[in-house]
């Protein structure tokens, strides 16, 4: 097994090592930061219709284009820096997913000006608590919730881009409002103890 450890862990991490620690470290750990919100919130607007995997590859190219996730920063970005943004190919490069993280800083921070924090915003919808699923496997995974619905349909009506519930649903379980590692994966009972 990876670092010569026998552990069990969702099936879906599989593959390479970016991705494994990924799982292991950060996937499903509750988050209480907003900075850290919207780096997953830039990150999976920028998945829409491609795979997580190869999101995490570029992670470190998003980190250095939009100024270590500084909502601030971004929020100002001027038209001729994103129209840099087109050719660099450690991102994606596509104008309407990098014009909505833009957009989204914007409105991110209308979200902590009214709501006092983004994460207080957000954590509403779970009335606070960790979401557990106790999933025994893969298919019974959802992709959405009720929760998710919600949210998408209040951050649509915020003005967000490119987070629909599907997208939110993600955020969901990266920043930790649901734990979905499979309750066979070591990182269940250890994710589970992070709660607040």
């Amino acid at each position: 097994m990876e670092n010569g450890v026998d552990k069990m862990r969702c099936p879906w991490c599989m593959g390479f090592q970016q991705y494994i620690d990924y799982h292991d470290e950060e996937w499903g750990v509750p988050v209480y930061e907003d900075n850290i919100h919207f780096e997953f919130l830039v990150l999976e607007s920028a998945q829409a219709g491609l795979s997580w995997a190869t999101i995490l590859k570029k992670r470190e190219g998003y980190r250095k284009a939009f100024a270590d996730f500084d909502y601030k920063i971004v929020a100002d970005f001027p038209e001729s820096y994103l129209t840099e943004l087109l050719s660099n190919p450690d991102i994606i490069r596509n104008k309407l997913k990098i014009n909505a993280a833009v957009n989204n800083a914007k409105r991110f921070m209308e979200v902590q000006s009214q709501f006092g924090s983004f994460t207080d915003y957000i954590w509403d919808f779970v009335d606070g608590k960790v979401i557990d699923n106790a999933l025994p496997n893969m298919k019974n995974a959802p992709a959405t919730s009720q929760e998710s619905d919600k949210l998408a349909k209040d951050m649509k009506k915020r003005g967000f881009k490119f987070l629909g519930s599907t997208t939110l649903y993600a955020h969901m379980q990266a920043t930790g409002l649901v734990n979905d590692h499979l309750t066979s994966c070591f990182r269940y009972e250890e994710v589970k103890l992070l709660a607040k």
